[in-house]
């Protein structure tokens, strides 16, 4: 018995490594497009300053919440590090409050909680 444990737990230990180096060294699909995360950070700010700017100008509720919407998708894209991640899922909460209030109709809040998540968003630089 003891010779076919080690054989048996070599072949085990191969395969688990083959396992684990070939999700490591996956790519991404050729149809996905992917950035990097200093892009990704602009690309949300600039989703947010303009959802800001839509409620400065008198958007309704629905539009706003329609604006706020792409940045919170578009949020999951932004991915460095275990740092990174956490203060982008503090600052993805605000966004998710600021959509909250727009549905609620009140859109002060929702504009104030916007500028709170665009600062933490681009203080997500730092992090990188």
């Amino acid at each position: 018995m003891n010779t076919l444990k080690k054989p048996i737990l070599s072949l085990l230990m191969v395969i688990a490594f083959a396992v684990i180096s070939t999700a490591t060294f996956a790519e991404t699909d050729a149809g996905r497009a992917t950035y990097k995360p200093a892009e990704a950070i602009d690309i949300v700010a600039t989703r947010i300053q303009s959802a800001i700017e839509a409620i400065s100008k008198g958007a309704s509720s629905d539009e706003a919440a329609a604006l706020i919407k792409p940045a919170i998708d578009f949020s999951k894209e932004i991915n460095a590090n275990d740092k990174v991640d956490n203060a982008r899922a503090k600052a993805n909460r605000k966004l998710k409050s600021a959509m909250s209030h727009a549905k609620e109709s009140a859109l002060q809040e929702a504009e104030q909680e916007l500028k709170d998540a665009k600062k933490d968003f681009e203080a997500l630089k730092s992090l990188i």
